[in-house]
């Protein structure tokens, strides 16, 4: 069963590819929001992912649009921070390493920005597929939000993050 999955996966990998959303294609996302999410995103939503250019991306089995990955950047005293809206894949096309996909480009992309702290998000409190799916990529629980869902059930969720790695400059 797994050889078949990593089979799948190396597969669907050669027919996936990944492009930065963009005013022309944001329709895209709203279709595949509508789909994916229970929440009707409003147009700052859609605002905030353009704004943050390259981290905000949709992934494509051949012509079709079957994943995205949407983040904001927030500025801060301390510096930068990373927040992802949202990621989320078609179920059809799920398991077959699109979300990692999406994942690592905007880790890799948070890794080059030299001001930016870390990346951060919430995952609804019984979503354990998706708590387990960040901390493979080293998201940590850091707190548990009461409350933080207005419109769906449970409406409490775990705050995660992952720190960036920072070589601190010493002067000599």
């Amino acid at each position: 069963m797994e050889e078949e999955e990593e089979k799948g996966k190396a597969e669907a990998d050669e027919r996936v590819s990944v492009v930065q959303l963009l005013e022309e294609n944001l329709g895209l996302l709203k279709r595949l929001n509508a789909v994916l999410f229970p929440i009707n995103y409003q147009q700052r939503y859609y605002v905030q992912a353009l704004a943050s250019g390259p981290f905000s991306q949709l992934a494509f089995c051949g012509d079709t649009c079957v994943g995205s990955i949407t983040c904001r950047i927030e500025r801060t005293l301390a510096g930068r921070r990373l927040y992802i809206l949202t990621l989320g894949v078609l179920a059809p096309y799920r398991r077959l390493g699109i979300g990692s996909k999406l994942m690592n480009i905007v880790l890799e992309l948070s890794e080059k920005e030299e001001d930016l702290l870390d990346v951060y998000l919430h995952v609804q409190v019984n979503n354990e597929e998706a708590l387990q799916f960040y901390k493979k990529f080293g998201f940590e629980v850091q707190d548990i939000i009461r409350n933080y869902y207005r419109r769906i059930e449970p409406p409490d969720c775990y705050l995660l993050s992952k720190n960036l790695a920072r070589k601190l400059v010493t002067a000599d």
